[in-house]
This record gives structure tokens, sequence and C-alpha cells, in this order.
């Protein structure tokens, strides 16, 4: 059998790698040489949390062991007229790397392994082509055309437009707290930032990534230009720090304050999406969205790269399990991932929306140590987040059942 990959990112790599194990023939068509992404811009500022970590190490990747590279905790800060902050702790720790190291990092790996990579850009044209080469077509891209080619599912994809204005990069000058962990603060009405320690070039610096509401004054941070005048980006930044996330300005030294290189920047938006599963691309031969393509999320909650691995895990299995790639197999790989998937999403998108059930159960973490590693826990497990968030009845059934526990 033979699998043909399109995309380059945590989704296609992770199935490409654990179907090579599985000793399928397998080829990733990548838009871009693993040269160029390391040397290229900012990708994100993506976390891998537990269970992405663990397949890392099933897969025989684990390149930056957590023990040593990771951290175990969520300090949490709301802001408005009545701020509140408190401490969640993991079960498992989890690692931030920068992927312009840890995507080559996996390619060699994956290449070493007898996988090939193709550098080539595939366009919605070039699809029959692939189905004449693969029993199996798999899309992992969510970059340009061919992510479209999968029909919107309108019930789960409740926004048209992006919720939030990005602004991701790395800097130097930010007292880590102690002991290390990710900062996530909510300034409502305003928006978030999380604030996170990543693993790069320069070594552990920090991540930060604005989560700015369109329309606010703080939004205006995307559209600036740190290489054309590098002073007002800074100064931008800090004020929007300063105004909004007091939590994360208090460990701010401003004078050693500063964005490592210009290409550690990443500003845009991201537009919500959850997309059908697969289609047909000539007879008898399918396509099968995966990562990005398939379900996207805004990254506030650092879902993005976590789901993509987990699907990526469902789908491997299918394949390896499976002897027709027909559409019976693409509903069973469809049915098999759904609910960690949409839980992810709509988890994602309940935060986006600042909506006051999420801020009720938060303040109810910041009264009971329990509650606050239950939910911080629930960031390896977005099918449980969800369980619980869903409506308000599970909302004040969960705070109420760990509070009277905690009594």
């Amino acid at each position: 059998m033979s699998i043909g990959i399109v995309g380059g990112g945590v989704a296609a790599l992770h199935l490409g790698l654990a179907l090579r194990t599985a000793g399928l023939d397998v080829t990733l068509y990548v838009a871009r040489g693993y040269d160029e992404v390391a040397g290229g811009p900012l990708l994100n500022t993506v976390v891998h949390h537990h269970p992405t970590l663990a397949r890392e190490r099933a897969l025989g990747v684990m390149h930056w062991q957590p023990a040593e590279h990771g951290y175990d905790r969520h300090y949490h800060y709301i802001g408005g007229s009545d701020p509140v902050r408190f401490c969640g702790e993991f079960t498992h720790p989890s690692c931030a790397v920068d992927h312009r190291l840890y995507l080559p990092a996996l390619a060699a790996d994956f290449a070493d392994r007898g996988g090939e990579i193709r550098v080539r850009t595939v366009g919605p044209r070039d699809l029959s082509s692939l189905a004449v080469l693969h029993d199996l077509v798999v899309i992992a891209s969510g970059r340009g055309p061919l992510s479209g080619l999968f029909e919107r599912r309108a019930t789960l994809s409740p926004f048209d437009a992006p919720q939030r204005r990005l602004c991701a990069g790395l800097y130097t000058g930010v007292a880590r707290p102690d002991p290390e962990g990710v900062g996530i603060s909510i300034a409502p009405g305003a928006g978030e930032l999380l604030e996170i320690p990543i693993i790069s070039r320069h070594g552990r610096v920090t991540a930060l990534l604005f989560e700015n509401r369109p329309g606010t004054a703080a939004a205006a941070l995307t559209d600036l230009c740190a290489a054309d005048d590098e002073a007002l980006f800074t100064r931008t930044v800090l004020d929007t720090v300063r105004e909004h996330h007091p939590a994360t300005f208090e460990r701010i030294d401003v004078g050693e304050f500063a964005l490592t290189d210009c290409r550690d920047l990443l500003q845009g938006g991201v537009i919500p999406a959850v997309r059908q599963d697969y289609f047909e691309i000539a007879d008898g031969t399918f396509a099968l969205a995966l990562g990005d393509a398939h379900v996207v999320v805004d990254p506030v909650m650092g879902q993005g790269a976590n789901i993509a691995a987990y699907s990526a895990a469902v789908v491997a299995e299918r394949i390896v399990t499976s002897a027709v790639y027909d559409e019976l197999f693409c509903q069973q790989v469809a049915r098999a991932r759904e609910e960690v998937l949409v839980a992810a999403s709509n988890w994602t998108n309940l935060m986006l929306n600042q909506h006051p059930r999420a801020e009720a159960v938060l303040r109810a973490c910041s009264r009971d140590r329990l509650l606050a590693n239950v939910f911080t826990d629930n960031f390896d497990h977005p099918d449980k987040q969800w369980d619980l968030l869903a409506t308000d009845q599970r909302a004040d059934r969960f705070v109420g059942l760990h509070t009277a526990t905690a009594d």
C-alpha cells in the first residue's frame, strides 16, 4: 500500500513516521524544503502537551526531554474590575519547542526511516495524478486552496472572520516565574496574552502570543512592522502588556526587553473551522483531511498541534489495520476522531467569546486549588474540558462537585 501525504507539519510528520514504523510506503509532498523552514520566519508558538509528547516518545522522536525543557503548570490571570490570579498544575509536563527546530528534526527521522519527501506545490489540479500514485491521499496542509476542497461544517464553524488579531514573537528581558510555567492572561473585552517558555535557536526565551480583539487599540499591534521601526514596535508591545496584562508586565525588565530577531515574529489571524473529513478524488481513491485542513482552531487554548497529533495517531492506526481505503474506511476514521476534535474546537470557541460560563469556572478555580488543577490538566484532554464547560448545568456541577470534595 502507498500513502501520499500533502503537508509538512506536525500532523503530516506524525502520520508519516507512524506509517513507516508499520512498514508502509509513504511520500510527503511539502511546499518548502525543511532547510528553508529552519531559516524562515516564526511558524507558531505551540506547546506540546503530555499526550503529544507520549506519542513522540513512542515514535522515537523525543529530541527535547520535557523533564529538562518542559514545565508543569499554568499561571492564570483574569483582569477587569475584580482581578484574580491562580496557578493550576499538570499531572505530566508539557513542552514548547520552536517548530523551526522541531519539524526539520522529525523530517530527518522520517527520511532516515525510508520515507520519501518531495518538495513541490500541490494544488487541486494535481490530486488526480496523486490518486494514480497512491491508494490514499491525506491532505494535511491548512494553507492554500486544498483545505477549501473539504466542505465547511456550518453548525460547528460559527465564525466567518478571525476572532482575534494575533501577534506572536520571541522575546528576551522577561523574568521567568519560579516554578516554570505558561501564563494565560485574560483582559475582558480586550483579549488574551499567552506567555510561553520556548526552546529556540537562541536557547530558552519567552514567547508572547497576543490575542487581541479586532477593533480594539491593542489590535493595531498586528499591523506594526518590527523591521521598519523596532523601537515603535517594542514600545507598543510594552504599552499593551502594561495596560492589559499586569501579571506579565511585573516581570519585564523594560531596559532589556526586546524581540530576539525580526524573523521571530508572526502576525495575522485565524478563522476557526471544522470541515468534512473526506471526498472522492477519482473512482475509488479518496482524499482524507488531517490537521488544519480538517479542524483549525485559534491558538488561544494551545490545542492546534495537539489535536493534529491526536488525529494523525487515529488515522495511522486505521490505515495500518485496514486493507481497503474506501468511503467506509473514511467514515470509520471520521467517527473515531470526532469527539476529541470537535470538543477542542467548541472549547476554544467558547473561550474566544469570553463566555460568562468560562469566566465563572475560572474564578471558581482561583478559590479552589483542586479545581484549578483539574481545569489545567484538562488541557491534555479537550474532550473532558468540553464535557465540563458545554452548558451552564455542567459547569455548575463541576464547580460544586469539586468544591464539595475539597471541603
